[in-house]
């Protein structure tokens, strides 16, 4: 389990106020709010790439304040893939069994099971300037996975896909998701994609918390006018504002 008590952040003029949250083994957690409420400074202070400046994080009841981020075990995919260009599609996916000094065979066998996993075989030896923009996610994913994180934190990985390909990559993680049963957190400003994918959901707002909720608690019985509105409830109709 991840909870994060009390976590407050100041960046420039930006602040994470008293974010409070459980995260469960195995759950598809999906953080949704406008562009520029916080969503991504979560994952990365899940990660260790920021201090909390007050607050803790907990993974499985132990504290991580104190760790790296190479010591967390956590998987994280950017928006914009992050493949080294000067590398081939294996040569990416491998890059971090390399770095832990993994032996060839096992390195062989984890490659040859997530480039099937993922229908990605092919593109072995391509560059990745040479792949659409649904094939770099497929690799980036691929990175990822090999490794067999804890934690998968994923921030708007739809974003450069048209529409048919977001919609088959949107089936393909939910297959991901059911085979791994790694804990993931996936940051969207896309409503559909969240109802589409998630266990359950936070709505953020300004750098807060405004609900946590299963999709149908969301949808059914939002805290307030903001998350109807936000949902896409305009006409209100069918929906129960739900004093927090």
């Amino acid at each position: 389990m991840i909870e994060i008590i009390d976590l407050n952040k100041t960046l420039g003029d930006f602040r994470l106020r008293n974010i409070n949250l459980k995260i469960e083994d195995n759950e598809y957690f999906v953080i949704l709010g406008p562009t520029g409420t916080g969503k991504t400074v979560i994952l990365e202070t899940l990660a260790g790439m920021y201090k909390p400046d007050t607050g803790r994080i907990l993974f499985d009841g132990k504290e991580t304040l104190h760790l790296y981020p190479e010591q967390r075990n956590i998987g994280f995919v950017y928006q914009d893939y992050m493949l080294f260009p000067h590398l081939n599609v294996r040569e990416n996916i491998l890059f971090g069994l390399k770095l832990r000094k993994t032996s060839h065979e096992f390195m062989e066998k984890k490659l040859d099971d997530i480039l099937k996993m993922l229908n990605i075989d092919h593109l072995e030896k391509r560059y990745p300037a040479t792949l659409s923009g649904g094939e770099q996610q497929r690799v980036s994913i691929a990175r990822i996975l090999v490794l067999s994180p804890d934690i998968m934190l994923l921030d708007e990985p739809f974003s450069a896909l048209d529409p048919r390909t977001k919609q088959e990559f949107q089936s393909e993680l939910k297959k991901l998701h059911r085979e791994f049963k790694t804990t993931t957190i996936h940051i969207t400003h896309d409503f559909n994609e969240a109802f589409a994918l998630a266990d359950r959901i936070c709505i953020m707002n300004k750098g807060e918390i405004i609900q946590v909720g299963t999709p149908d608690e969301i949808i059914y019985h939002p805290v307030n006018e903001f998350v109807a509105r936000f949902i896409g409830c305009d006409t209100m109709k069918n929906v129960k504002i739900t004093a927090v």
